[in-house]
C-alpha cells in the first residue's frame, strides 16, 4: 500500500495536513475547489522563479488566509513590500474578498521534494545529463541532514528512441512507515525529445504530530497588511 499511494495522503492527521483547509458542501465545494487551483497558479505565475514549493488555502468567514512556502521570499516580496501587495490586490480580485497573505521561508530547499524535483527538471531542460543531475541532487539531500531520498525520472532519457524508466536511492526511504515524514512530489521536465516525468521522495526522519509538521519553514517571515 504504502508504494501505491501518495506518501502525504496517506500521512494524513498522522504527520501531515491538508494543502486546503476549508468546509463546504454541493456545488460550494467545486467553486471553491477551482478557486483554490486558480490561487496556486496565480501564485506561482507571479513569481516563477522564487521557489515556491506549496501555497495553503484557509478559509474563514469574509476572509482567506493564503501561505506561501517559498525558498526565495526576496523575490516574491519584492523591494520595499511591492511585489507582494501587488500580488495580494491580483488575489483579492480573485477571490472576492479579502485576503491575508503569509509568506513562509524554506530554511532548507534541499529537504524540500518539490523544489529537488523542480531542480532536476531545470537541469534536464538545460540538456545536462540526467544520471548527473540526480547524483547531484541525492548528494545535496543527504548533505543537507536527510534520512533518504529516491528520485524516478521516465521518459526518453539521453534522446533515446524508446522510452525508459529508472530511478536512483540513497539512504533509506521507508514508505510502509506511517510515522516517517517523507515529502513527496513530480515535475516535469520539457525537452527536445520528448517531456521526462520526474518523482522525489525524501525522507526526513521520523515526523512529528500533525500540529507540529512542517519543520523546514520559519513563521512570520512576511505577513501583508
Amino acid at each position: 500500500m504504502g508504494r501505491k499511494v501518495d506518501p502525504r495522503g496517506f500521512r494524513l492527521k498522522i504527520n501531515k495536513t491538508w494543502d486546503g483547509r476549508w468546509f463546504a458542501e454541493g456545488k460550494d465545494y467545486v467553486d471553491r475547489l477551482h478557486q483554490d487551483f486558480a490561487i496556486r497558479k496565480m501564485v506561482q505565475d507571479k513569481a516563477p522563479r522564487a521557489g515556491i514549493s506549496k501555497v495553503e488555502v484557509e478559509r474563514f468567514p469574509g476572509s482567506v488566509k493564503i501561505s506561501v512556502h517559498t525558498a526565495k521570499p526576496g523575490i516574491l516580496i519584492g523591494k520595499k513590500g511591492e511585489n507582494v501587495k501587488e500580488l495580494r490586490r491580483s488575489l483579492e480580485a480573485l477571490v472576492g474578498m479579502k485576503i491575508e497573505l503569509d509568506i513562509k521561508e524554506i530554511k532548507d530547499p534541499d529537504l524540500d521534494a518539490k523544489l529537488v524535483a523542480v531542480n532536476i527538471a531545470d537541469q534536464l531542460e538545460r540538456r545536462i545529463s540526467y544520471r548527473r543531475a540526480i547524483n547531484r541532487a541525492l548528494q545535496q539531500t543527504m548533505r543537507a541532514g536527510a534520512g533518504g531520498i529516491k528520485v524516478e525520472v521516465a521518459g526518453r532519457l539521453g534522446g533515446s528512441d524508446m522510452s525508459r524508466r529508472i530511478w536512483m536511492r540513497e539512504g533509506r526511504v521507508p514508505l510502509h512507515t506511517l510515522r516517517a515524514d517523507i515529502d513527496y512530489a513530480i515535475a516535469e521536465a520539457h525537452t527536445q525529445y520528448s517531456s521526462i516525468g520526474i518523482k522525489v521522495w525524501v525522507y526526513r526522519g521520523e515526523g512529528k504530530a500533525e500540529t507540529e509538521a512542517e519543520p523546514e519553514t520559519s513563521e512570520g517571515v512576511y505577513v501583508s497588511e
